[in-house]
């Protein structure tokens, strides 16, 4: 299944062509302003309807317009413009700000959605339940979903370890991800789904078998090694995440000398495959 940069965005907005572009180092996706507006408020000149709510979101103090960015996108006669974009949530909160019947739809999906999320909050099952349900949706077998859901439940032990051991910091938490991942694969987390072209997919969502059993393997073994030893703050934590990954990486030896091949590949269960464009270009403030 080819899945173009703009595909998710523009199915919100009715196939509507919304221009989106994919920043690699923030991982997020930046949509078009001028674009979002055209569509949503059918003004007969999206620009000049831009600039207006755009001082008046400003006048209000909204953080969307102190979080506005500019790229150079292709405009329709081909060429390159400076031009006004914001991430996913930028996006909803421009669509909540404009009155229109066009708007109506996906601000009662948001009402929806938060409802939800509320209702989750009294009763977490229904979070189990949905996580199951979106995993069913994407073709994934049952085996595979009870064991990612499992997957699930050992990352937050390891992570519950790595709290008692003083870690708080949720950069903290992704660097000793990575220090495992490096061990074991000879690459970050984000080098490893940038290998499978994947971008704000999940990573274990889309290994094989062999692949996940070796980062469950290398997890696991990280946390009965701290709760063994008991390491406090980041430089002790990292020795133990190596130590983990190194197990997982002798797991890994063991088995390619085998089978003679590598067992890290760069398929994705879904077979995802973006549509790179040029290099963004002239991102700032």
């Amino acid at each position: 299944m080819n899945q173009d940069k703009m595909y998710l965005v523009n199915k919100i907005f009715n196939n509507e062509t919304i221009r989106t572009v994919w920043d690699k180092e923030e991982e997020k996706y930046f949509i078009s302003v001028v674009d979002i507006v055209s569509v949503i408020s059918e003004s007969n000149n999206p620009q000049t309807y831009w600039r207006v709510l755009k001082k008046r979101l400003k006048d209000e103090g909204n953080e969307t317009v102190t979080n506005c960015n500019a790229l150079k996108l292709k405009a329709k006669d081909g060429k390159y413009r400076m031009t006004d974009v914001v991430d996913i949530e930028g996006m909803f909160r421009i669509i909540e700000s404009i009155p229109s019947k066009n708007a109506e739809p996906i601000k009662e999906w948001l009402a929806k959605l938060g409802s939800q999320r509320i209702d989750e909050t009294f009763d977490p099952s229904l979070a189990a339940q949905r996580a199951i349900d979106l995993y069913r949706s994407k073709g994934y077998d049952e085996k595979w979903i009870a064991k990612r859901i499992r997957s699930i439940q050992d990352r937050k032990q390891l992570t519950d370890v790595w709290k008692d051991g003083g870690i708080t910091e949720t950069s903290e938490y992704a660097i000793l991800t990575n220090e495992i991942y490096k061990k074991w694969s000879g690459m970050t987390a984000k080098e490893y789904k940038s290998f499978k072209g994947l971008r704000k997919e999940s990573l274990r969502d889309n290994m094989s078998d062999i692949e996940v059993a070796l980062a469950d393997l290398a997890e696991i073994a990280t946390r009965e090694i701290a709760k063994n030893k008991n390491p406090q703050g980041l430089r002790e934590n990292i020795k133990v995440a190596h130590k983990g990954g190194n197990i997982a990486k002798v797991a890994k030896n063991e088995l390619e000398k085998e089978i003679e091949k590598s067992v890290i590949t760069k398929n994705n269960n879904l077979n995802y495959e973006y549509i790179e464009e040029k290099k963004l270009e002239n991102f700032s403030k």
